[in-house]
């Protein structure tokens, strides 16, 4: 299901051509016209934009719209397949979606549908100005709600919310919690950084009913810490990552121990770019576990609270975990209620694992926007590949190696013209990713095995762990089934001992004849099919001179594509080999037989100019052959004209007295 404009698409996977089902349901006039006269754009703002689709059960899903700025939800009805509609919108379910669904189609928000309630964070007012976290039961009275303080900073001060999960803290339900990450101006930054923003981690307990004298319908459990992403420098400064954009919720075998991948960028006047941190939720734990920050002194600075801490803890559920007594948060004496009223912030902060990023991108024409993490289990260890969606429609996929190796595998543009990635699913079954954007909807394949090279050798240092090598090409790896082979072992890629079942023996590179001019630049093709792979370029020049490494320098520039030689000389030539190097293994990838055309050689003879005789003209079907480039080409033909030249100046030298005055004089041949 995908939510547009005005609009409810369920589409068909594994049809692409089929028409797809489609809910047609907009604004009225009157919300419309409403919407234009408070300044709003007709086009871009006043419609009903579908910003939240949650499945409620196996048969229903509830889903909001902007509303053209009069949120509403309402639930999808799905039906049978073969039984006539698939889904059709349940009208008599329409009600408010205040507090689930922003008012605006570019407002960041989260929402979690979880046993029937709507946990939500979003604007609250038309302006955007003011925003919460928010509990709605979605088949409840429009007044069952419950949600964060208003007008109190300390509480949430211009949040802006990225993601909400529901995570067990035990093994008894009444102690579960959820946990809504978002980035938030920071009051704690100080006074002369009132603009800063930290990206946070907040959590309130499921069964929070609010309190019975005081925060009726507001949490009583509500308790945030800041989540740092910092790269450490000299000295003990630290460059901070706080802008957090997207998080992820990688599942493991412990449901209670999941790892939070976090996306975070920054920008500044030094420079930009993003990082992706990870978290335990052990050091979440500690964090709320830790003490609590306050405000004190005459100048009322932040400093961590030292005074006596009431019981029950702020922030416990009400659960006979801890107090059988204690069955609901209206049953917390006034002193916790009005301690949590005033000290929501934590004053440790929650640190990633190894303190600091696992991914840095910085000073690149892109910023990370969307993450996704898919898990691959092996036998003896994991390996997480990381999907990052950027701001010019661009999804990378790079490799996580023992937690810290980087392994860049593909970059994919996903629509022709640059548009910002808005959202990711992974399908492994389908061994798919459904990407999203302005431009539609997309479905990338996760491997393209092929681009690979067709040796056992390209497939293995590729690390890409969608691939296999099957005895004979580089093949698709079916997640289901047990690897085929080592050649995916990505922290290990011992090609030497891989592929020594193969039958490929010692790679030798197919020689290629090339011609240079003297005076001019020659570059030389060379392209790894790996982004692990360096390149490193030999060279036989002269004869009795040995094998000698080329670094850029002087006339000679090593470049991503190739070998650039400029001011070629005639002590060029020679024999050039590109190798492919990764670890310790390397293999050629292309040699070049060049040679140096002498430029007195390319000069147009006197008596050709007087005859108004151009250069060689080319043959335009030659240059579509294998291997052969325009220089390459032009290059040989001028070799070739010069020697036909020399063999008929020759041969009219030895004719005779009276052929040379004859009137008809031969003369070579233009091509």
């Amino acid at each position: 299901m995908v939510g547009a404009k005005n609009h409810i698409f369920l589409l068909h996977l594994d049809h692409p051509g089929r028409e797809p089902e489609k809910i047609f349901w907009p604004a009225s006039r009157e919300q419309v016209e409403h919407c234009r006269l408070a300044g709003k754009d007709v086009e871009t703002e006043c419609a009903n934009f579908i910003r939240l689709l949650q499945p409620y059960n196996s048969s229903h899903v509830f889903a909001c719209g902007t509303g053209s700025y009069q949120p509403v939800c309402a639930f999808v009805q799905l039906g049978a397949r073969g039984k006539g509609a698939l889904m059709r919108l349940v009208t008599h379910s329409l009600q408010s979606g205040r507090g689930r669904c922003p008012y605006s189609p570019r407002q960041p928000f989260t929402a979690l549908l979880v046993d029937g309630e709507l946990y939500s964070g979003t604007s609250s007012d038309f302006m955007g100005s003011s925003a919460a976290f928010f509990r709605t039961w979605v088949r409840g009275a429009e007044q069952s709600y419950i949600r964060t303080e208003q007008n109190q900073d300390h509480w949430l001060h211009e949040p802006a919310f990225v993601g909400a999960f529901a995570i067990p803290d035990t093994y008894n339900p009444h102690d579960d919690k959820v946990y809504v990450f978002f980035r938030e101006t920071a009051l704690e930054a100080g006074q002369w950084d009132r603009r800063h923003i930290h990206a946070r981690v907040a959590r309130v307990c499921k069964n929070d009913v609010g309190g019975k004298r005081s925060l009726i319908n507001r949490w009583s459990t509500f308790l945030k810490a800041r989540l740092v992403c910092s790269i450490p420098g000299p000295q003990g400064t630290q460059t901070h990552f706080d802008q957090l954009e997207d998080v992820f919720l990688l599942r493991t075998r412990d449901p209670q121990n999941p790892l939070i991948f976090g996306l975070f960028t920054v920008s500044s006047g030094v420079f930009s770019g993003s990082a992706v941190c990870v978290y335990s939720m052990a050091a979440i734990r500690a964090a709320f576990s830790g003490p609590f920050a306050h405000k004190e002194g005459f100048d009322y600075r932040w400093v961590e609270y030292k005074g006596r801490v009431p019981y029950p803890r702020p922030g416990m559920c009400p659960s006979e975990t801890y107090d059988p007594l204690l069955r609901s948060t209206k049953d917390f004496p006034d002193e916790v209620i009005s301690f949590v009223r005033s000290h929501q912030l934590m004053w440790e902060p929650v640190q990633p694992q190894g303190r600091q990023p696992v991914l840095v991108r910085v000073n690149v024409p892109y910023r990370l926007r969307r993450l996704l993490v898919h898990r691959l289990e092996t036998e003896s260890r994991h390996y997480d590949v990381l999907f990052l969606g950027t701001d010019e429609g661009k999804v990378l996929k790079v490799g996580l190696a023992s937690g810290t190796e980087v392994i860049n595998l593909e970059e994919i543009s996903v629509s022709k013209a640059p548009s910002p990635i808005l959202d990711m699913k992974l399908s492994p079954k389908r061994q798919e990713l459904l990407v999203s954007s302005t431009q539609g909807l997309f479905q990338l394949a996760l491997y393209r095995c092929e681009l690979y090279g067709k040796t056992c050798t390209d497939c293995c240092l590729a690390r890409d762990p969608y691939c296999t090598w099957d005895g004979k090409t580089c093949a698709p790896h079916q997640l289901t089934e047990k690897r085929r082979a080592r050649c995916q072992d990505v922290l290990k890629p011992d090609v030497l001992s891989q592929c020594q079942d193969t039958a490929e023996g010692t790679a030798v590179a197919t020689e290629k004849l090339v011609f240079g001019v003297e005076k001019n630049s020659t570059f030389l093709e060379c392209l790894a099919r790996s982004p692990q792979t360096t390149i490193r370029w030999l060279a036989w020049r002269g004869e009795g001179s040995g094998l000698s490494e080329i670094r850029t320098g002087g006339h000679f520039a090593v470049l991503e594509q190739g070998l650039l030689i400029r001011q070629l000389g005639r002590e060029d030539a020679g024999t050039y080999e590109c190798q492919a190097v990764e670890r310790s293994f390397s293999w050629p990838l292309t040699r070049y037989s060049l040679r140096v055309i002498q430029h007195e050689a390319m000069e147009v003879p006197p008596y050709r100019r007087s005859k108004g005789v151009e250069g060689p003209r080319m043959d335009p079907r030659a240059l579509g052959a294998p291997g052969t480039s325009l220089d390459t080409y032009c290059n040989a033909l001028w070799h070739q004209e010069r020697q036909r030249q020399k063999a008929w100046h020759q041969k009219w030298q030895h004719r005779s007295p009276e052929s040379k005055s004859g009137r008809v004089r031969r003369q070579p041949q233009a091509l």
